[in-house]
């Protein structure tokens, strides 16, 4: 069957409805839909799907109100994406979508909008647990986090066989006939295995790259390095600064290239181990090294539940356990002593385990991880503190050293983060004490004014969010991680004094002893200030309104 290619962009969703009242298998209207695409009429087919699916999937319930005014951009990402998927990728999306019950709720029609797109079901996953976002939607996008289904157990035992036949014979590997779980770029295996240094058979799992992946990943990584020079010219002059948005999208090529890179997991997967072997109640899995290969990671297998869903049922105080996996995450690396501090930049509620009979949490997936060298870590730490000390020039300082340098005359960016932390000190309530998440909030602000900083503190500051929402899930009420931190450092002041002594310089102590001197000042002068804003003043509460991540 042929698809006519007088098309026009207003008829194109009842074209296409009346089109797939074609009666063949949906594997024959997918054929025709792709022959459509690649005909003359192919550029006016996409964007009237494009167009459609804005109607399908509204924007005012996918961008949130807060963030209203950036509807208009994630318009065009959408359309954009969609115009650029490849033929073999998008026919099946547009069957599927027209198919779909006309009552299908916005948030399933967007999980199978993303199904087999690894660089946005990344995205859904990272804002899985914004509190802004519609709650449906949220618990939609939650299910990226171990809820994807999109190959088959049949395709990954067929590639482990091909990639270690002779393994499977050294060491008699048995796999499981079903999947233990998937993510956006892999599928998880069980299999047992006789280990020659105990002479026993042990349970391992394998991680095993999809077979659609390195494909579908470089599209991917094409569209989203295409994606930010498209909005910059498309929004430019229209009051939107897109220096923020451009590193988001330079951020999410960083970790799409991770995901793929499992020689590299495995050796960070080694590093962590060692990280965290005398943190009590962490695990990390170990690497069966004999088994994997460049696409295939093998590890020990580390019985647990997905941790937010496991503390509905467990014994051990919920908020503790958020306690100990923000000082595994934020606390143990801020305090590391070395050049390079690692950190894990992906700690969605997926990758994160808890096993009720030993009460340990594991952390999964390292494929996504950074590090903060030792001037990063040093200039946080002078960040937050001057943030507890509502020290504006202290924290002006740390801000202007954190940023990248550029050629860029440095006076405009100067008076850019000044403006914002004066902003920011000013409208934070008089009794709140500020932390390392006010911190990452004011970065991010600043960022999305065009000021740029190194892709690892980016890095950090998402991941820092990311864990944020899922703490406060697993406590089950508002968390403040900021506290965690000073909590650490109290109880581990060994740790904690040779990390600030190794890192701060005397310069950087005296100038937090002199802030330190003349807080009373600051206090004094910022109270007599806002006595003068209305009697609520002491109980107002900070707006953050940044885009999207």
């Amino acid at each position: 069957m042929t698809v006519s290619t007088e098309l026009s962009k207003e008829g194109m969703q009842e074209a296409l409805t009346a089109f797939l009242q074609f009666h063949g298998s949906s594997a024959e209207r997918i054929s025709a839909v792709r022959e459509a695409l690649d005909s003359g009429a192919g550029k006016t087919m996409r964007t009237g799907f494009g167009k459609s699916i804005t109607d399908l999937i509204p924007l005012e319930f996918l961008v949130p109100d807060v963030y209203r005014r950036w509807r208009p951009l994630v318009r065009d990402a959408m359309q954009f994406v969609v115009m650029r998927l490849s033929s073999e990728r998008l026919a099946p999306k547009v069957v599927e979508q027209l198919e779909l019950p006309t009552d299908t709720p916005p948030e399933r029609r967007l999980l199978r909008l993303i199904a087999q797109v690894p660089g946005l079901q990344k995205i859904g996953q990272v804002l899985a647990r914004n509190r802004e976002l519609h709650p449906s939607l949220r618990r939609a996008l939650s299910e990226l986090e171990n809820g994807i289904f999109d190959v088959t157990v049949s395709e990954i035992r067929h590639i482990i066989a091909t990639e270690i036949p002779a393994q499977i014979k050294t060491y008699a590997v048995k796999i499981d006939r079903s999947l233990l779980a998937e993510a956006s770029v892999s599928a998880v295996v069980s299999f047992t295995w006789r280990n020659p240094q105990t002479r026993r058979r042990e349970p391992g799992v394998f991680k095993v790259m999809k077979p659609y992946v390195p494909s579908c990943y470089a599209e991917d990584m094409k569209i989203i390095q295409q994606l930010a020079g498209f909005l910059t010219r498309r929004h430019r002059g229209r009051g939107f600064n897109l220096t923020g948005v451009a590193d988001t999208l330079t951020e999410i090529g960083l970790l799409l290239e991770r995901e793929v890179d499992f020689r590299g997991e495995q050796a960070t997967l080694s590093k962590a181990r060692r990280t965290y072997a005398f943190t009590s109640g962490i695990r990390v899995p170990r690497v069966i090294e004999p088994l994997c290969t460049d696409t295939i990671t093998a590890l020990t297998k580390e019985d647990g539940a997905k941790v937010t869903e496991a503390m509905a049922h467990a014994t051990e105080p919920r908020a503790r356990v958020a306690e100990r996996l923000a000082e595994a995450l934020i606390a143990v690396p801020a305090f590391a002593t070395g050049n390079k501090a690692i950190f894990h930049a992906d700690p969605h509620a997926g990758n994160l385990l808890y096993d009720r009979h030993t009460r340990e949490l594991v952390i999964l997936d390292w494929a996504l991880t950074d590090s903060l060298n030792q001037e990063q870590r040093r200039q946080l730490i002078v960040l937050t503190f001057m943030m507890m000390l509502r020290d504006e020039d202290g924290v002006c300082r740390a801000v202007e050293r954190l940023r990248e340098r550029d050629s860029a005359a440095a006076l405009p960016k100067g008076r850019i983060i000044r403006n914002h932390v004066t902003a920011f000190l000013h409208r934070m309530p008089f009794f709140h004490v500020p932390g390392a998440m006010d911190a990452m909030r004011l970065l991010e602000e600043i960022g999305f004014d065009g000021i740029r900083f190194p892709a690892p503190l980016l890095m950090f500051r998402k991941a820092s969010f990311t864990l944020d929402g899922v703490l406060e899930d697993i406590a089950g009420f508002p968390f403040r991680m900021d506290s965690v931190v000073p909590r650490y450092a109290l109880t581990h002041p060994v740790r904690a004094s040779l990390a600030l002594w190794s890192l701060l310089s005397a310069g950087d102590w005296v100038a937090l002893d002199l802030s330190a001197l003349t807080v009373g000042v600051r206090v004094w002068a910022t109270a007599v200030q806002r006595w003068f804003t209305g009697p609520h003043w002491l109980a107002q509460e900070p707006r953050f309104e940044v885009p999207p991540a």
